[in-house]
């Protein structure tokens, strides 16, 4: 903990500790929608929040989620579309404006970054967040953070944890095993936590494994406070409190919005009774007071923002993020001259942001149809509106489109998912795009041999259109200056560069929750475990549509050398292993490539992904020119979640080290020796099967006894004796097939059975003598 923050949490708790426990109660719920109680006689004052990942909602009126409606904010591109940019340079700056819009509309916690994991592609919220990957969400996270307090405004990380679902968002519980939980759903979390230190951290509104998350004292207390060191305060969601009292006693700071003194009384009452702690009221209120301090102390009066710079990042951020996902014969960029027909209402009229919180009243708004008409000739120009506001069309829209695009050169189709398609509050029931814009870039297409498709839409979609156009460029929702971005990037002002950060599916089938997704009647099921994502598609050697990772440019990138800064790696004592990479920049133009690295377990102990994202970095390189990328790996690199010791465990051997443009391009590759010391076995209870002490110290010995006393003494010893023998290849299988068909059944017995099985022979209190020894790591 720094100084600063020290001293603020020291002045937090001497100001508590002169409060009533009516006031410190009431410190603990917010006044209104996006307001903290303060607590004038002691010169504390209420701070602002306000929601805003991508750009800065501050309402009007503290009385409403949003009547009044809320301050003109630039309005940046959207989480998914931030996170295919893969630039964290970038998404610090994007933050830092955001921090400078906060300090100038006075508000001090900005409600963001969300970084859920993107489950499935039909989770209605996933335009706000960032990846299916954790690693790159956790990157991303701690870079936008980091922009925004840079500016003494506070963050809010979210949604903490497992909230992968808007359907019944509030009563459902995400039901998984430990290693799903920590490998992916933590993961990002532990990244941002640890790199960045958020003001705050916003717990979700569903349970985790049956308990809320608001009054989950593993997640909150044991893991983001002790494990990871997380130094600041823990916010509800709006509305997601359960049991407040238990929600303090787990650790839950801030109840948002206020809920007046319903709350209040309840934790004066529960202090009067003793069901909750003067000590827990207390941390509590003290965290929200000194978050009060940290963000007074950090406050510009005379704040204010240059609008026209914002957007002109906002546009540089909006065309970074676009993917080219198909430029065949070089249909991209427009060329000079040629007649251009624009199709599609979304030309003119966009979808540039989501739904819901995070809904922001731009300072301005562009189109790509106006844009491309400064950039090119507007003579050269011509436009079809093709479907209304739902994506419907009619006949004659499409005949007038398709007239459109035989008097041009090229027809650019804007297509994409509605506002009534994606949003906060609920799920999409498929990954298809309206069917008028199926049609009509079908109609197009039958018709023009120079199609291109430009999507905006906030999430992965279907494209059953794909093969018959030239061009498809996901345009995301690109915020307030996507349509300058959309026309940077179709003149080639700007050379796209960016890079899937979710992959896509060719069909809703093929997704890793389908068909169980969103889980209903109060439970989702994570049955697909680890393999989310590209995982998934690696494992079950499926061809999506568009790998996670992949993007074109308008030059290319040839990857042309790797090297190890040693064969060997002892995780346990050398810190970490440097990777380096040649990358060269083989086309005429200059462009930015992202450098992907991956690593492979070529024998791990338990089921994992064939690859997994453990490092990357965005390049740029001029025409011909050539750079070395440097990346560090360190134990956790090569590690899984063991959840029978509670930790993360490496298992020595082989792994590759792959490195290239997408998850499924990884030309270059070298192997590495990795030693780590021996995993520790399981931690034995009378539950545990006869096979687990195997594992444990001495756990040969423990092993034999266990069998000896089931009576299979003699398989041990025909085992050593066959070994030993002169017996033919048939009997030594034979004795083998037996051995193997016993053992089976030996292993897998839960070893309380054994004292029956023994007659009692080997009695319980000998199985008691035993489990303490393992644990100990014993002799019995």
């Amino acid at each position: 903990m720094d100084i600063a923050r020290a001293n603020d949490k020291r002045r937090a708790a001497e100001l508590v500790a002169q409060m009533t426990v009516e006031e410190q109660a009431l410190l603990l719920s917010g006044d209104g929608w996006w307001a903290t109680h303060g607590i004038e006689r002691l010169g504390l004052p209420p701070i602002a929040l306000s929601d805003g990942p991508h750009g800065l909602r501050r309402i009007r009126r503290n009385d409403s989620w949003g009547a009044g409606g809320s301050v003109p904010a630039t309005c940046f591109p959207t989480a998914s579309a931030l996170s295919a940019t893969w630039n964290t340079s970038l998404l610090r700056e994007v933050g830092t404006a955001l921090g400078r819009e906060a300090q100038a509309v006075d508000v001090q916690v900005l409600l963001g970054p969300g970084i859920n994991i993107k489950r499935s592609p039909l989770g209605g919220r996933n335009f706000e967040y960032f990846s299916e990957d954790p690693l790159l969400s956790g990157r991303l996270a701690a870079a936008y953070i980091e922009g925004v307090q840079s500016e003494g405004v506070g963050t809010s990380l979210k949604h903490f944890a497992v909230n992968s679902q808007e359907s019944e968002r509030m009563a459902t519980s995400s039901d998984l095993d430990a290693r799903t939980l920590h490998e992916i759903y933590l993961s990002a979390f532990e990244i941002a936590v640890s790199e960045a230190q958020p003001w705050t951290v916003m717990s979700s509104y569903n349970l985790v494994n049956g308990t809320y998350a608001s009054e989950n004292r593993e997640l909150l207390t044991d893991i983001l406070r002790r494990d990871w060191g997380f130094e600041g305060l823990i916010v509800s969601d709006w509305g997601g409190i359960n049991d407040r009292v238990a929600g303090v006693e787990a650790g839950n700071d801030l109840e948002m919005p206020g809920s007046g003194d319903h709350n209040q009384k309840k934790i004066v009452a529960a202090v009067q009774e003793g069901r909750l702690s003067k000590d827990s009221l207390a941390k509590a209120a003290t965290e929200v007071a000194a978050l009060i301090l940290r963000a007074v102390a950090a406050r510009k009066t005379d704040a204010s923002f240059d609008a026209d710079a914002h957007h002109a990042l906002a546009r540089r951020a909006g065309a970074e993020a676009i993917v080219l996902l198909k430029n065949e014969g070089k249909v991209l960029p427009l060329a000079s001259g040629k007649k251009v027909a624009l199709i599609g209402a979304f030309a003119s009229s966009p979808r540039y942001q989501g739904a819901g919180s995070s809904m922001v009243n731009p300072t301005r708004t562009s189109n790509a149809a106006d844009e491309l008409a400064v950039l090119l000739a507007a003579e050269s120009l011509v436009r079809a509106e093709g479907y209304d506001t739902e994506g419907e069309t009619t006949g004659a829209l499409i005949d007038e489109a398709v007239k459109a695009a035989s008097s041009a050169d090229i027809a650019v189709v804007f297509a994409g998912l509605p506002d009534s398609y994606e949003s906060e509050g609920f799920d999409r029931h498929s990954i298809a795009i309206p069917p008028g814009h199926v049609r009509l870039i079908e109609a197009v297409a039958q018709r023009h041999a120079n199609v291109v498709v430009v999507l905006l839409n906030g999430s992965a979609i279907e494209m059953p259109w794909a093969e018959r156009v030239k061009g498809i460029v996901e345009a995301w929702l690109g915020g307030q200056a996507g349509g300058g971005a959309i026309a940077d990037v179709l003149t080639g002002r700007a050379n796209p560069s960016g890079k899937l950060a979710e992959t896509f599916p060719a069909t809703l089938e093929q997704t890793p929750t389908f068909p169980n997704f969103p889980g209903r009647s109060g439970h989702a099921h994570y049955g697909e475990g680890v393999f989310v994502g590209y995982r998934y598609y690696d494992v079950k050697r499926l061809e999506p549509l568009f790998p996670f990772g992949f993007g074109l440019s308008y030059t290319e990138f040839a990857y042309t050398g790797i090297r190890s800064s040693g064969a060997v790696f002892d995780v346990d004592h050398n810190g970490y292993v440097t990777i380096e990479v040649t990358v060269k920049n083989i086309g005429a133009v200059a462009g930015q490539e992202v450098v992907q690295l991956y690593v492979h377990e070529r024998a791990p102990a338990l089921p994992r992904p064939i690859v997994e994202l453990r490092a990357f970095d965005k390049v740029a390189l001029a025409a011909g020119e050539e750079k070395i990328v440097r990346f560090t790996l360190n134990r956790r690199d090569f590690a899984y979640y063991d959840a029978d010791t509670g930790g993360w465990a490496v298992t020595p051997g082989t792994f590759d080290i792959r490195v290239g443009g997408s998850s499924r391009d990884l030309p270059l590759q070298v192997s590495i020796e990795v030693s780590a010391k021996a995993v520790a076995g399981k931690h034995l209870t009378p539950r545990s099967l006869v096979g687990d002490f195997k594992g444990a110290a001495n756990g040969e010995a423990f092993y034999e006894e266990l069998v000896r006393a089931l009576g299979f003494g003699a398989l041990l010893d025909s085992g050593k004796e066959a070994d030993a023998a002169n017996l033919t290849h048939e009997q030594i299988t034979a004795i083998r097939k037996a051995r193997m068909s016993t053992f089976a059944f030996v292993d897998e017995m839960p070893v309380n059975k054994v004292p029956a099985f023994s007659h009692g022979h080997f009695s319980d209190a000998r199985l008691d003598e035993m489990l303490r020894a393992a644990a100990e790591g014993k002799r019995a």
